[in-house]
């Protein structure tokens, strides 16, 4: 869509008025203001004053999703590492019977092997969905920063345009 007006744009972001702008549109927005004219981007900035506030809030919200995110996996991850210790504890006491043979012995180190490997594994998966969920913020905030940089330069731009006194220069 090469520079499409206003109506066009509400149409493709599927919103009647730009009140209607939710959060999750608005990076869509954003995606589409370099296709923009300089003359409906400014039309559009001027009737949604508070772009700069949805796109703060908007990483807000995904700041305090994350934040709860993370606590309910540092709960789970505490339990699953105190399952694991409460497990090789077992073994380390029926590891240490006198009566045991060879075989069983062995059988019990295995699953004390097993036991470490995975938790081995579910830390790593845990520092795989940690660095996806920071990555996730992180892209969130600078879609925020790159809104908010579109939103002043479509105002910076808009304000070299005017004369002294709001006119065309």
């Amino acid at each position: 869509m090469d520079n499409p007006n206003e109506a066009e744009i509400k149409r493709a972001l599927g919103i009647r008025s730009w009140r209607n702008l939710s959060k999750d549109k608005v990076i869509k927005f954003a995606a589409m203001m370099p296709e923009m004219g300089t003359e409906v981007r400014l039309k559009i900035i001027e009737q949604f004053p508070a772009f700069k506030d949805l796109a703060k809030n908007s990483v807000d919200s995904v700041k305090k999703a994350y934040e709860s995110t993370l606590s309910a996996n540092e709960k789970s991850q505490e339990h699953f590492h105190q399952a694991s210790q409460q497990h090789r504890e077992a073994l380390k006491d029926d590891l240490s019977r006198d009566d045991l043979s060879w075989e069983q012995r062995q059988f019990l180190h295995e699953r004390f092997q097993q036991n470490i490997g995975q938790e081995f594994q579910k830390d790593s998966e845990n520092k795989q969905f940690l660095e996806r969920g920071l990555r996730t913020v992180a892209v969130s905030a600078g879609a925020a920063i790159a809104l908010s940089a579109v939103f002043v330069g479509a105002r910076i731009i808009g304000e070299n345009k005017e004369g002294p006194e709001g006119l065309e220069a």
